[in-house]
């Protein structure tokens, strides 16, 4: 289904625009329709890949623990668009992905540990309204993981929160970037969508 753009496509012109199409076309296959809509408001634009850039530098939690939680996000909130790039995400990170398809379907599912188990909770928990998150949850996974790794998966969950509310309430839905991951080391071109 493609986005509905609740807020119109903006039009990406200027230097910037060129060398952020040229960006997004070597290392997605094509723009995100997010960048259409945060075309509109630059300043807003910047300081989001500014701040996205950070959170991709941060390292105290486990990167495939970090897939599992912004999908669970993603999936309670009902992003369409960040499940699907969520998804080519964890292709392009290497991840399994027999695994990462089963993270809506946790609990009937068997192939996750129960650490994955708590994350995915926790994850869920967090994106829930109102949030479900409880003490022991936490308790248990700062046992498990360490502090600082918690505090990173609570504001990784957070971030998704933000990325999948923005995008739900700009009527964007899946670009087909999860199509390709069928294919080894592939990207997508043009505008893909799934059937």
């Amino acid at each position: 289904m493609p986005s509905t753009f609740r807020i119109p496509r903006a039009p990406i012109t200027g230097l910037y625009g060129r060398l952020l199409t040229a960006y997004a076309r070597r290392t997605y296959g094509e723009v995100p329709d997010g960048v259409h809509v945060y075309f509109h408001h630059q300043g807003v634009l910047k300081a989001v890949l500014g701040f996205e850039r950070k959170v991709a530098k941060w390292d105290a939690l486990d990167p495939t623990l970090k897939s599992y939680a912004q999908l669970a996000s993603a999936g309670t909130i009902g992003c369409n668009w960040c499940l699907d790039f969520g998804y080519f995400m964890a292709h392009h990170d290497g991840l399994d992905l027999a695994k990462v398809r089963e993270v809506p379907r946790w609990r009937e599912s068997d192939v996750f540990t129960s650490l994955e188990r708590e994350v995915i909770a926790y994850a869920e928990a967090m994106s829930s309204t109102p949030l479900t998150v409880t003490d022991a949850m936490t308790a248990s996974l700062v046992d498990q993981l360490g502090a600082p790794a918690v505090v990173e998966l609570g504001q990784l969950v957070a971030v998704e929160n933000m990325r999948s509310r923005f995008n739900s309430a700009a009527g964007l839905q899946s670009q087909g970037y999860s199509d390709v991951c069928e294919l080894p080391l592939a990207v997508p071109s043009g505008n893909v969508r799934p059937a």
